[in-house]
């Protein structure tokens, strides 16, 4: 339940909040912002906003302001942009003394939204689906390694060697996930508290590897939710002298960590989901059909959504549960997409993007995609039935980095969609990634090479 604004008022009149969390997403969803005083909050920031330097959503992982930005740049100085709270996304924060957050949208000095803001991209996609008479619900199941070690100790240890909270395989397991229950309980517990609906944990296939998942919701929700969530886990961890990582693929030796897509259609009219088959629940409607080949069709043009980073490309290994083929089967998790439920439970999972997604860009890229299909009634290949892994007559996700970025460039569909200033922003950021990265001696480069060549 999302914090009442007369009770946020009244806590921090009371003193029960003396600290409001000021934030919006930037390019990697994490959020930044201002730590708020309580009365300062009330006074001014909720009615009129808070300042922020625009270069928030012009930098890269290690904030480092990046070139080739049309929307702000050292020649236009980096100017400020207004932060306005929505106040449907407050809520107290239980794992921080006496405080609050509120999720903000990013204007211009004219007052306009900035197009290329994560959260205004998503908002975007979210208002065409409307003017087509549509609302989308998504959920993501975000997973994570969770370690011994705390922050300071992984980084001089240059995150090798880390000791994780759990050994072994620990999927589904009972008794491996109970010798991490002092952390993992504290994270569904608080979460509750700050209004993300906790459904279950559980373990996962890797070493310390956790999934906690959070009830589906409108889209928009959702990827507040996600940011929120994701953000808190590292803190809770770090607050209790623990590590955790939410990279794609932290360890060769370890399986990667995904970020799960389930994505639904329904009518704003009467509020009845459209993906399903309004006569046989099993079976798909032609909105569902449409919808699951628009992600289809999307998938590889789109991968720089759904795999931002180079070591994003990493997880992507036959046989790991991690897909390879573009295709989608009926509850069949060798394939890209995953159909799964019946009637109003049925939705579309998309297995492509790893825990190192932006939220609002990859469900962005979802509604994009899935619109895509209903407005161009593209018509849905066969499910795949088999092992995807090893079909022969499938498409692959793109295996770089490098790869993605010339599919997204060459993409007239990512152009239309997403509309020209977010297409150009997006494309600048993924090839400064690849720019930085080509820039750098890897540990790899000097064990192989510097005795030998």
């Amino acid at each position: 339940m999302i914090y009442d604004l007369a009770q946020l008022k009244q806590d921090i009149e009371n003193g029960v909040v003396d600290t409001v969390l000021v934030v919006t997403s930037d390019l990697q969803g994490r959020p930044v912002g201002k730590r708020v005083v309580g009365s300062h909050f009330v006074e001014h920031v909720l009615d009129e906003g808070i300042e922020a330097c625009d270069y928030l959503i012009a930098v890269d992982v290690d904030m480092n302001p990046l070139e080739g930005y049309s929307f702000t740049n050292w020649e236009t100085g980096y100017g400020d942009m207004n932060l306005r709270c929505d106040s449907s996304s407050a809520r107290i924060i239980p794992w921080l003394e006496s405080t609050a957050l509120i999720i903000c949208d990013s204007f211009d000095e004219n007052s306009n939204l900035i197009s290329v803001a994560p959260r205004s991209i998503l908002k975007t996609q979210i208002q065409k689906a409307k003017d087509l008479g549509f609302s989308v619900k998504t959920g993501t199941e975000l997973e994570f390694y969770l370690f011994e070690d705390n922050f300071n100790k992984a980084k001089e240890k240059h995150y090798k060697d880390l000791t994780p909270k759990s050994f072994g395989i620990e999927d589904y397991q009972i008794f491996q996930t109970s010798l991490e229950e002092d952390i993992i309980r504290k994270i569904r517990n608080e979460m509750l508290v700050a209004s993300i609906p906790i459904e279950f944990s559980k373990g996962e296939a890797g070493n310390g590897q956790h999934e906690i998942n959070i009830t589906y919701d409108e889209v928009l929700r959702c990827a507040d939710n996600h940011m929120i969530f994701k953000n808190g886990v590292r803190e809770i961890a770090a607050l209790n002298d623990k590590s955790v990582t939410f990279m794609a693929k932290w360890s060769l030796a370890e399986v990667g960590s995904s970020c799960h897509v389930h994505s639904s259609l329904w009518s704003i009219e009467d509020g009845k989901s459209l993906i399903a088959d309004a006569d046989n629940p099993e079976n798909l409607s032609a909105l569902g059909k449409n919808w699951i080949a628009g992600q289809l069709k999307c998938a590889k043009e789109f991968a720089i959504l759904y795999a931002p980073y180079i070591n994003s490309y990493k997880r992507y290994v036959p046989g790991s549960w991690a897909p390879t083929a573009i295709a989608w089967g009926r509850d069949n998790r060798t394939c890209g997409f995953r159909l799964v439920g019946k009637g109003k439970s049925m939705r579309i999972e998309n297995r492509i993007p790893g825990a190192d997604v932006n939220p609002y860009i990859t469900l962005a890229a979802t509604v994009a995609a899935g619109l895509y299909g209903i407005e161009n009634k593209l018509e849905l290949e066969d499910c795949l039935v088999g092992n995807g892994y090893t079909s022969q007559e499938v498409e692959r996700i793109p295996s770089s980095l490098n790869e993605a970025i010339g599919l997204f460039e060459n993409s007239e569909i990512a152009k239309q969609t997403l509309g020209n200033d977010v297409f150009e922003h997006l494309l600048n950021t993924a090839k400064q990634e690849l720019k930085y990265f080509n820039a750098a001696v890897t540990d790899w480069e000097l064990n192989r090479n510097f005795e030998r060549i």
